[in-house]
């Protein structure tokens, strides 16, 4: 009896507010820009709404490879109870530190905002991602954004695309790109990119030459998107986007998720890893199914785009 009122009372104690634990998670950010930064907003409001106490140490590249590995490397010291990878490049840098080091070897690692997570070498499969990671991905519904890009383009022949090929999420999606032009009868035409300074000249280097330009989620090239507007404004060439962030900011359409409902979706995944006990390896990666389309009426007249009406009638979002 006594050991059971003695069991009864530490319950109710570790219960109270006072003794609620704070979980340490450390965030590894490729980048700043407003998808992704929506990602991490979405995960903090997610694990708030859920009661779960969260400090956090976050830490951006800045598109800066050898930023990214030193900043993975460089966590172990902060012995998070979780580590937050937001973008390949980040993930892949913190699932090499998490192999090497002692201390990350015991926390879990989940990434978002992740294209490709198999083909980045992140997990084993989808369902089984083995080891300590997992995460939700954003893999690009490339085959329906090609089909809104011919809603504009019913002719498409040459389309644009801007990319750095050291991001595996940008080969991925390139590639699927390329096989939807095979299908459909147009050419991509590649600009390739290593850091945010050369976007601006890859977007020149497109003009006159492209029907229109698509945008993947490219970490690098969002990070500069604005060059690439004033580029595209300039020499009258229509750019679209994987991502509906980018459309307020300046390109003509995106039929694409909402980023800030996919860090939420990936702060409840960090729930169950962090408070239920949940083992990443045997936690399927997960997508986002949601998909919206917004529509920029400035942007398209800036660059000289005819926008179809039912374009705009099926529009959830649209920029006057």
């Amino acid at each position: 009896m006594q050991r059971f009122v003695i069991a009864a009372l530490f319950v109710l104690i570790t219960a109270c507010p006072g003794f609620a634990k704070t979980y340490n998670v450390s965030v590894n950010q490729f980048v700043e820009h407003p998808s992704l930064d929506a990602v991490l907003q979405g995960f903090k409001d997610s694990l708030k709404a859920h009661g779960v106490e969260t400090k956090y140490t976050v830490h951006n590249a800045k598109a800066n490879m050898a930023a990214c590995n030193q900043i993975a490397a460089g966590i172990a010291a902060e012995s998070p109870d979780l580590v937050l990878a937001i973008a390949t490049p980040s993930a892949q840098a913190s699932a090499v530190a998490t192999r090497k080091s002692p201390i990350l070897a015991g926390s879990p690692l989940v990434f978002t905002a992740i294209t490709d997570p198999v083909g980045a070498g992140l997990v084993d499969n989808l369902e089984k991602p083995g080891k300590n990671i997992t995460g939700v991905s954003d893999m690009l519904p490339v085959a329906q954004h090609m089909s809104m890009l011919r809603r504009f383009y019913p002719d498409l022949k040459k389309l644009g695309i801007i990319y750095n090929p050291r991001e595996a999420n940008s080969r991925t999606t390139v590639a699927m790109v390329k096989a939807e032009g095979v299908k459909h009868g147009f050419e991509v035409v590649e600009a390739i990119v290593a850091k945010p300074s050369d976007v601006q000249q890859a977007a020149k280097s497109l003009v006159g030459k492209v029907d229109a330009v698509y945008l993947p989620t490219d970490n690098t090239v969002i990070s500069a998107l604005e060059s690439v507007i004033k580029v595209s404004e300039k020499g009258k060439m229509p750019l679209f986007s994987a991502d509906v962030d980018s459309v307020k900011r300046g390109t003509v359409a995106a039929l694409a998720f909402d980023y800030y409902r996919h860090g939420y979706q990936t702060g409840l995944m960090a729930k169950r890893i962090m408070v239920d006990g949940v083992f990443p390896a045997e936690t399927p990666v997960e997508t986002q199914q949601e998909l919206m389309l917004h529509l920029n009426l400035k942007a398209a007249k800036k660059f000289g785009v005819k926008v179809p009406e039912d374009v705009k009638k099926d529009a959830e979002k649209v920029y006057e």
